[in-house]
């Protein structure tokens, strides 16, 4: 071995051992993560470990994942287009189901246009950097999802918070960083507090500064609004007021993939510009059908949503009268604040031994000291399993209290 090589092979060595050293320090914080092996589909009830759990952590909202109508469509999806699309949009990889799929999404949010992606992440990166760059000013709440602040940061846009939904901290910003290009970014509903961003105000800022706004409502999207449109009622919000606007078909509509709507001159930039779409293979063809039947689902059924509105309050009046304190959510985000990682990752085994699955989520997903349960609810669910759960959550966090 010569001397270089020895000096790279000892560099990498010294390296592994420094991960394997962070690593340690996250297990000695209650910081680790773990993924959890399902042996059968995602629903109101998983199998994780040889036992059945009571499921109270998937983003399943409406209850479509393994919906009978929505795997048929799939199949028949794999049937006439094969399982992959073989190339991305702008190659060959662009098919008629996919086409159909935008003009429908183009319609259900109604707008112009709908363009697809293959993940929410690489919508909200694509989006923001095919905006926004050198020279631009991003404007972003201190609570967004991770995927927009990736894109605001890597966009090389100068980059600002502003304070959870304060549209008057907001305006402030925009005041003292003028300049051609101003882009506002917010979620929609907000994945792990479960409120909701104050979009009559942040219209109002965006319109006051000129600025685009683009709203993230990846959580709303067939959950709230006429129909399930989401946050962004297009009965009171345009293009004009809400440029940009992302959704995710993983969630709600159970299956996989995002898109972004707007006007004609956006969708088409995007096409040109957002290096996400341009370079990443197209959604699977049979993903597209499958999409097409649950966004038809979700349109149709109201009552999936009027089912999910009676459980979200069933919960907040059984969880006020234990004296449980929630976060001001009326989403199927209900999430408990613990505080430390440990305290919430107690909670959330003691939970799992009583048969009922519900995440513990720590730093950085959540700000130090505010680790938490997040707690979702489906339409899958029953008063049953909300009784079930709140009775397990009187008796886990009685425990903690008494233990400390």
């Amino acid at each position: 071995m010569t001397f270089l090589q020895l000096l790279v092979s000892r560099t990498l060595v010294a390296g592994f051992s420094d991960m394997a050293a962070q690593l340690d320090v996250l297990r000695g914080q209650q910081m680790y993560r773990h993924r959890r092996v399902l042996g059968e589909a995602q629903g109101r009830e998983v199998y994780v470990g040889g036992r059945r759990l009571l499921n109270f952590c998937s983003n399943d909202y409406l209850g479509l994942a393994a919906d009978e109508r929505v795997g048929t469509a799939f199949k028949a999806g794999v049937d006439r287009w094969g399982a992959g699309s073989g190339a991305s949009h702008l190659v060959c990889g662009h098919m008629a189901v996919h086409q159909e799929l935008e003009e429908a999404l183009a319609d259900f949010t109604g707008r112009p246009r709908a363009l697809l992606f293959s993940s929410g992440y690489a919508a909200n990166l694509g989006a923001i950097n095919a905006l926004v760059g050198q020279g631009d000013h991003v404007f972003e709440d201190r609570l967004n999802h991770a995927s927009l602040l990736d894109g605001g940061w890597l966009s090389r846009a100068s980059f600002h918070w502003y304070r959870h939904c304060d549209a008057d901290h907001l305006a402030a910003k925009l005041a003292a960083n003028p300049g051609d290009r101003q882009l506002i970014v917010t979620d929609g509903t907000f994945s792990m507090d479960g409120d909701q961003c104050r979009l009559a105000e942040m219209t109002r800022v965006a319109s006051a500064a000129g600025a685009w706004l683009m709203v993230d409502d990846a959580h709303g999207m067939g959950v709230h609004g006429s129909g399930g449109c989401g946050v962004v009622d297009p009965a009171n919000y345009d293009t004009g007021q809400v440029p940009v606007l992302m959704g995710t078909l993983g969630k709600a509509f159970g299956t996989a993939g995002a898109f972004v709507a707007g006007d004609e001159v956006l969708i088409e930039t995007l096409i040109q510009k957002a290096r996400n779409y341009i370079y990443t293979t197209a959604l699977p063809p049979a993903v597209a059908a499958a999409s097409l039947a649950s966004l038809c689902i979700a349109r149709e059924e109201a009552w999936r949503r009027e089912h999910l509105a009676g459980l979200i309050s069933y919960f907040r009046a059984g969880a006020a009268a234990q004296g449980l304190a929630l976060m001001e959510s009326t989403t199927p985000i209900q999430p408990i604040v613990l505080g430390e990682p440990g305290s919430a990752l107690a909670a959330s085994t003691a939970l799992e031994a009583r048969g009922l699955l519900a995440g513990a989520i720590r730093p950085p997903t959540v700000p130090k000291g505010t680790s938490r349960l997040r707690i979702t609810l489906t339409a899958g669910h029953t008063e049953s399993d909300v009784a079930q759960l709140l009775s397990a959550l009187a008796d886990t966090l009685g425990e903690q209290e008494q233990a400390v």
